[in-house]
């Protein structure tokens, strides 16, 4: 790859990582929840990062609702300075066996209120999921402003198809990787390439540097002729 191409990209990979922490809030244009990703079995942590896109009026009330589908039998909110929150358990109309044992009742909404996001700002509300499930969790979330505006989040991706406008935020969850799995092992075969190439290099570059065998003076003058 020619120097200049490759520095091109890397101006073009910095602009992007810069715009996604100096653009304001109002150019998400959308509820994400981060990280999106998590492991089934293991505690996830995640954010739903809610901006304020008005600019005359504030955030006030922020509701999460969880999928019934999938359903959730721990669900913690953070602390959040300045909020209330209450968690509504709703329970299921059947009992569902999981893989921490069977439920009888899921977490269905979580809901942050009293406090406000101001203009131009956002606002991070974390919450503990135990052991998801694995799968897509769509979470269809409601903003409500200071005008009694309520923004609802809850348009689900189609495949093939344009974002929607008012996407909900969604946490893909995967199953954990098999320990010998072919990424571990391909992983491990990279690194031991690596590895051996390097040495190798280690090796060259000494043989390079190895200083020309010692000649008596006589031996000397014989090479110069």
């Amino acid at each position: 790859m020619r120097a200049p191409h490759l520095r091109r990209i890397v101006a073009a990979t910095a602009v992007g990582i810069a715009a996604m922490f100096l653009l304001p809030p109002a150019a998400w244009a959308h509820v994400p929840v981060s990280p999106d990703t998590a492991e089934t079995g293991e505690r996830a942590t995640v954010a739903f990062r809610v901006p304020n896109e008005r600019d005359d009026a504030t955030t006030v009330r922020l509701e999460v609702r969880f999928p019934e589908d999938k359903p959730l039998a721990s669900v913690t909110p953070q602390t959040v300075a300045g909020w209330s929150v209450s968690v509504t358990t709703t329970e299921l109309p059947q009992p569902v066996a999981t893989e921490h044992g069977t439920i009888s009742e899921a977490v269905t909404a979580i809901v942050w209120e009293g406090g406000q996001i101001p203009v131009g700002t956002y606002q991070d509300f974390p919450v503990g999921i135990a052991s998801p499930p694995a799968g897509t969790l769509v979470m269809k979330t409601l903003q409500t402003y200071s005008d009694g505006q309520v923004v609802r989040w809850i348009d689900v991706p189609q495949a093939g198809q344009a974002e929607p406008e008012h996407p909900a935020p969604a946490l893909s969850v995967a199953p954990p990787a098999a320990p010998g799995s072919t990424s571990d092992t391909t992983a491990r075969v990279l690194g031991g390439a690596g590895l051996a190439a390097g040495l190798v290099a280690l090796g060259w570059a000494a043989v390079r540097r190895k200083p020309a065998p010692f000649l008596a003076v006589g031996e000397r003058e014989k090479a110069r002729l």
